[in-house]
């Protein structure tokens, strides 16, 4: 069957053709609501999905956790990692790879995109890029498990409820009676079950929740300000790469000294981390492990040859790594009430 014609669109969108044109192309004087409502319409009534060329053995790579901002992924460890793995994996399999800007979202021409395959890595609810690429059919793989997943889909994770229970009772073997979780910015499946893992042992230790908002931008960590100041917590566990320098700015700001009045945990995968004073403790994801995977396993949904991968979730256990900011013996003593 044919799909959708471009006076389809134009009847959806209550435009004219000329207009679904330039707006499709990037071409014309349009406003830029105008283009993106047609662009969404043309999205949903999969148009192009049918006609637009299968790239010739080409990968694409879309992080999509804040689809639409302008901000530069690759300065992130764990995503530069990754993406570097994916790049190798992809040509050791004969396939380039394309990696999309983090601007990209429903205004992007997804009808246009040439990709055999697309891994999507830390898809959000509502995600407009995997909305578009469903539409068009292409195969996916997910790095992080899809909100929505559906029978068939394919993603590669870390069990990230085992990790958050193996930090905490690490933690606590070390002393601490008050652990705060740094987390709560992004929507992605990560944060979400961390926060709800950290949660749920709270209850089980009949210990009080205390999570913290990471604010990529506060780089003197004065987010930890107030609770520092009360010294509501004794030690820290934060699952994004910049929290560890954030906790150690406001920790010497406050005079806490670490691990001897604070103990730190850090979701990283920044070399840097062991090196600083104190070297502080740190869980790596193993990006690297997690890119070969997902990439094999999509080229294996590609191949017309060969067993197909399984569906459901493939599993990379995260490592913790710990050093001195979370080693500290246990003390006897009183704690505050609801710790």
């Amino acid at each position: 069957m044919s799909g959708p014609t471009l006076a389809d669109v134009a009847r959806a969108a209550e435009v004219s053709t000329a207009t679904v044109s330039h707006a499709l192309n990037g071409t014309g004087r349009l406003a830029d609501s105008t283009r993106r409502r047609v662009r969404e319409v043309a999205i949903a009534l999969g148009y192009g999905a049918q006609r637009a060329p299968r790239a010739g053995k080409t990968l694409g790579v879309a992080v999509t956790t804040y689809a639409g901002s302008a901000w530069n992924f690759l300065d992130v460890p764990y995503f530069a990692q990754l993406l570097t793995v994916a790049t190798a994996t992809a040509h050791a399999h004969g396939y380039a790879l394309t990696i999309l800007p983090a601007t990209c979202g429903a205004e992007t021409p997804w009808h246009t995109l040439t990709v055999d395959g697309m891994l999507l890595l830390d898809s959000p609810a509502e995600d407009p890029v995997l909305r578009a690429l469903r539409a068009r059919g292409i195969p996916l793989v997910f790095d992080g498990r899809p909100v929505d997943p559906r029978p068939g889909d394919i993603w590669v994770d870390n069990d990230h409820i085992a990790t958050t229970r193996e930090v905490l009772g690490h933690l606590t073997a070390s002393g601490a009676r008050r652990i705060a979780l740094h987390a709560g910015y992004g929507d992605e499946h990560y944060t979400r079950t961390v926060t709800r893992s950290y949660q749920q042992w709270c209850h089980e230790h009949a210990r009080t929740p205390l999570v913290l908002t990471f604010d990529p931008y506060d780089t003197s960590g004065h987010g930890f300000d107030a609770v520092f100041a009360a010294r509501a917590c004794d030690a820290v566990y934060t699952v994004y790469d910049p929290g560890g320098r954030q906790v150690l700015a406001a920790a010497a700001r406050h005079g806490l000294r670490i691990p001897d009045d604070l103990l730190l945990v850090c979701a990283s995968e920044d070399h840097a981390y062991a090196e600083s004073d104190p070297p502080v403790s740190t869980v790596t994801l193993r990006p690297a492990t997690i890119a070969e995977t997902a990439v094999t396993a999509l080229v294996s949904r590609l191949s017309s040859t060969g067993p197909p991968p399984p569906v459901g979730a493939l599993t990379v256990p995260a490592v913790l790594h710990p050093r001195r900011s979370s080693r500290r013996r246990a003390r006897s003593g009183c704690t505050r009430p609801g710790g």
